[in-house]
């Protein structure tokens, strides 16, 4: 499978119609891609997939809603989070590693896969982005 389409994807393509500022967001892009046993999970935000509203305000919310995103992206590419090997975490503020990584030890569990933490500038109100690269064994 070349491309992978989640319900995320879907769900967008049903409600073309929210808010341009959602649609801005979602741009020209699939959740993630498998090719052979490479998955690649495209960059997900903490929103809920069936409101398309951010969930929460503290990043330890959002780093949580970010997560469960990008584990149903692997779910549907047939991989867990054993097969993860890298993530990058994108964050708004140094002052939320410490959360984040609580949130993210809970989410992710050991032993986890290499990681590496950015920050950078999100649009308002979001304060996590999360992508990750899959290994499968085929």
């Amino acid at each position: 499978m070349s491309r992978l389409l989640t319900h995320f994807k879907e769900h967008h393509d049903q409600n073309r119609h929210h808010h341009r500022e959602r649609t801005l967001l979602a741009g020209p892009a699939v959740q993630g891609i498998r090719k052979g046993p490479v998955l690649q999970v495209s960059g997900q935000l903490p929103f809920d997939p069936d409101t398309r509203e951010v969930v929460g305000t503290s990043v330890a919310e959002q780093t949580a809603q970010t997560l469960r995103n990008v584990n149903a992206v692997l779910k549907a590419g047939g991989a867990t989070w054993a097969d993860v090997v890298m993530l990058r975490v994108y964050l708004t503020d140094p002052a939320h590693l410490a959360e984040m990584n609580e949130a993210y030890a809970a989410a992710v569990g050991e032993p986890f896969p290499a990681r590496t933490t950015v920050y950078m500038l999100l649009p308002p109100g979001l304060l996590v982005e999360v992508d990750a690269l899959a290994v499968l064994d085929d």
